[in-house]
């Protein structure tokens, strides 16, 4: 198709060769780049944020490709078009699909000879047989689908009567049942008087460019939705984890009045590698017969699923020895408990009941670190009986222990994730005590500093000073009891 000229301005003169090469070389290079990083994105179907990060760079290197097409077309000037031939348009797409300058083509429609003028190219976006004559502009919206009718009217009325630029978007449905988006770009061709003469149009088929946005946006939704989930999750665990625990925020004196009190306090550690908000649990309960109830715990998985888990155990463990059941049935029925729920889950746990008059303690645990008892400025870790992690096995039955205490002592009980583990594996025991951890030495470390505490918010404060900034992949407990006088 010849270059148009208008009336009201010259011909636009072609850009030098070297400059567009270079475009074209910029562009090719930014491909590979592009394609490089589509590569190198996992590809899981449940990863949100990665499809949107593939759909991204498929769309990119769609809009790369069809630039560098375009900058080949400008370098090289426009293509000499033949009279279209039965042989070699006889069949829509014959010229191939994967051709990104067959997604091109261009047309003009004269208004004074009622004649219009189409490239090869624009047959095959249509699907046209190339030896039928084109289509009129009356005819045109014969292709186009009924609810994108009066916006071409509209753009084609506006350019011949008021002299307006074609840009827009329609769909059009080809012989074969097919439909394609075209995007039409176009200016009306004045006469020497300033009359429309005639209407040219660029017209490309922008339909895998337009499934890629769509993609994109979908995976932008769901990856928006998931975001809007997780927030809302963490938001909920949040306010059950503080409806359940208790808040403390200082030392509280179990119990409140008599000889043999416990001085106790607890903290809350997050996990820095996570979001969400774990199993977690600490307590301190005073019991009707003047015994106190200290226990932590720990239940598998995060978010709303874990601390309702949390919410649902703690329950029951306080049901339970308000009722005066003694720790190892306590635990056993609790493992009953998580063994008949819809969703099983596992859980590790220690608790105790303390007797203030005799300063006596008995406990039991569940797969879980022992109590650490601080005496005279060095700690040990109780001799644990007997105990599997609840919900790991139906029917266990747990082991109880019972230690005399006396008036100085210090209870720490905590849960895993306190005291990250080291990066050298061979440190996790030792040779005189395989059962003593690297978290457990790093938390008897501390025996000196305890002896110097006046209350057991100082020996928290003293362990969240320690550990409390290096980094864990799950959150944590830790509980103090003192014995008083």
């Amino acid at each position: 198709m010849p270059p148009h000229l208008s009336a009201d301005r010259p011909a636009a003169q072609p850009p030098p060769r070297g400059s567009v090469d270079a475009l074209i070389s910029q562009t090719r290079r930014l491909r590979g780049e592009v394609d490089a990083v589509r590569r190198g994105t996992p590809v899981d179907e449940e990863d949100a944020q990665g499809r949107w990060q593939r759909a991204l760079c498929d769309l990119a290197l769609h809009q790369l490709r069809d630039l560098d097409a375009h900058l080949a077309q400008l370098r090289d000037g426009p293509p000499e078009v033949p009279v279209p031939a039965p042989a070699h348009h006889g069949a829509p797409g014959a010229r191939g699909q994967d051709s990104l300058l067959s997604r091109v083509g261009s047309a003009e429609w004269n208004l004074l000879t009622d004649e219009a003028s189409w490239s090869g190219e624009l047959y095959e976006i249509l699907g046209r047989d190339a030896t039928a004559p084109p289509l009129t502009l009356d005819e045109l919206p014969s292709l186009v689908l009924d609810e994108d009718r009066p916006m071409l009217t509209t753009m084609v009325t506006d350019c011949l009567i008021d002299a307006k630029p074609i840009d827009g978007e329609f769909r059009i449905q080809r012989p074969d049942g097919g439909v394609r988006t075209v995007h039409m770009m176009g200016e009306p061709v004045l006469d020497a008087g300033g009359s429309t003469a005639s209407m040219w149009a660029v017209l490309r088929d922008v339909s895998e460019l337009r499934r890629s946005q769509r993609t994109v946006g979908e995976t932008r939704e769901t990856l928006q939705r998931q975001q809007h989930v997780a927030r809302t999750e963490h938001r909920l665990a949040v306010e059950l984890q503080e409806a359940v625990l208790p808040p403390w925020r200082g030392s509280l004196r179990f119990p409140r009045q008599g000889p043999g009190a416990l001085d106790v306090a607890a903290h809350y550690l997050p996990s820095s590698a996570s979001a969400l908000i774990g199993g977690n649990w600490y307590d301190a309960l005073e019991l009707p017969d003047g015994q106190t109830l200290l226990s932590v715990g720990d239940l598998t998985g995060h978010g709303v699923t874990a601390t309702s888990g949390m919410a649902m155990l703690l329950g029951a463990l306080r049901g339970m020895a308000v009722a005066g059941t003694q720790p190892g049935q306590l635990l056993s029925w609790l493992n009953q408990l998580i063994d008949s729920t819809v969703q099983p889950a596992l859980g590790s746990a220690v608790c105790c009941r303390y007797t203030p008059a005799t300063r006596t303690l008995g406990w039991a645990q569940a797969g879980h670190p022992a109590p650490l008892l601080f005496r005279d400025g060095t700690g040990c870790a109780l001799a644990a009986p007997d105990g599997v992690l609840l919900g790991a096995t139906s029917g266990a039955v747990y082991g109880q222990a019972e230690e005399t205490l006396r008036e100085g002592d210090l209870l720490l009980l905590h849960t895993d994730g306190l005291v990250p583990p080291p990066a050298d594996t061979s440190l996790a025991g030792t040779a005189g005590n395989p059962g003593e951890t690297a978290a457990v030495r790093s938390l008897l470390d501390l025996a000196p500093r305890f002896g110097e505490a006046r209350t057991a918010q100082d020996c928290i404060r003293m362990v969240v000073e320690e550990f409390g900034g290096t980094e864990r992949e799950d959150d944590a407990c830790v509980l103090v009891a003192r014995i008083g006088s």
